[in-house]
């Protein structure tokens, strides 16, 4: 398991502006999570500055990290939240279990989803859809009333479904996929919109080995809490360090510890803040004092770019109250 504690090296030796460029000013070779007309492509086209560069599609998410942890890549652009389905958990565990990477960035996209087949195709002829379970899982409404009988057949990706039905032979066949896609791949759109929930929405990140984000004061930080000991009131302990600091979680979920049998767990959490605030220092600081085992897998800016009202009140008051303390400090013998 990679550096489970915080980087031993100080902020100011990982922080940059986000690192667009290589070392050397040229264009960023950035992998993602394919095949082209994949969603992932999509956000990443509206990092113009990311879209400029060298863009290498990966089959699965795992390869874009593995790209990005070798040196092969610049940077990697990947899933990690849906506002239907919750977080991605396999983008999650590689961060947490597999690679030592930090998160420098992060893009939310609108996520339309089509069902798509072979130009002549009726609805009427559909036996089978193809995609990856995220997008049949938030099509259960529509996949129920207009295809109650059809099979559900697994994919890489929603792309890859697309191109998987392009290039077969069988009839019958259809992909849940973007409307991008179908067209890439010359499939003609049978019903668009076709997700159960309007406001469907994805996060994605964009990963590297340094070159950490500076603080921007509307940011997230994403930290893994190993508990030193599976007792009672383990979590409430990790918790109260936010709760004492006003620190608002954005996303608090459990993960099985892979070396450990059942009932063994981890919790990765999502909290507002940066670890070059003090507040969130502080904390970071509490719980790898208390817990041991704790990973840092980034802090960066919000997407919506939202800062909290509450964060800065307290974020005053912590100086505040850190200026009466060295006040009283100064007046030691």
């Amino acid at each position: 398991m990679p550096c489970l504690g915080l980087n031993p090296r100080s902020l100011a030796d990982v922080t940059s502006t986000n690192g667009s460029a290589g070392n050397d000013g040229s264009s960023p070779r950035v992998a993602f999570f394919g095949p082209f007309g994949t969603f992932t492509e999509q956000a990443l086209r509206t990092q113009s500055d990311l879209a400029a560069g060298d863009l290498v599609p990966m089959r699965t998410v795992p390869d874009v990290l593995d790209a990005v942890s070798s040196g092969e890549v610049d940077c990697g652009f990947v899933p990690i939240e849906n506002s239907i389905e919750g977080m991605v958990n396999f983008t999650l565990d590689a961060l947490a279990f597999d690679h030592d990477l930090i998160v420098t960035r992060e893009a939310v996209l609108d996520i339309h989803l089509c069902l798509a087949a072979p130009a002549g195709t009726l609805l009427s002829d559909i036996t089978d859809v193809m995609s990856i379970p995220v997008a049949t899982a938030q099509c259960h409404k529509f996949l129920r009333e207009q295809l109650p009988t059809a099979n559900l057949l697994a994919a890489t990706s929603t792309a890859g479904a697309a191109k998987s039905v392009s290039e077969g032979t069988a009839t019958g066949l259809a992909a849940i996929s973007p409307r991008v896609a179908a067209d890439l791949y010359g499939l003609e759109v049978l019903a668009e919109d076709i997700e159960d929930e309007a406001g469907n929405q994805t996060r994605f990140v964009v990963v590297r080995r340094d070159g950490a984000s500076l603080p921007t004061g509307h940011d997230r930080t994403g930290l893994v809490v190993f508990q030193r000991a599976d007792e009672p009131g383990s979590l409430i302990s990790i918790l109260q360090e936010f709760a004492a600091r006003r620190i608002n979680l954005s996303n608090l979920i459990s993960r099985p510890i892979r070396q450990g049998g059942l009932g063994e767990y981890c919790f990765i959490i999502l909290a507002e803040g940066h670890v070059g605030d003090d507040l969130m220092a502080d904390t970071m600081r509490a719980l790898h004092a208390k817990q041991g085992l704790v990973k840092w897998f980034g802090s960066w800016p919000r997407a919506d770019g939202a800062a909290s009202e509450v964060r800065a009140d307290v974020d005053e008051r912590w100086r505040n109250a850190d200026d009466w303390i060295e006040s009283i400090k100064s007046r030691l013998a």
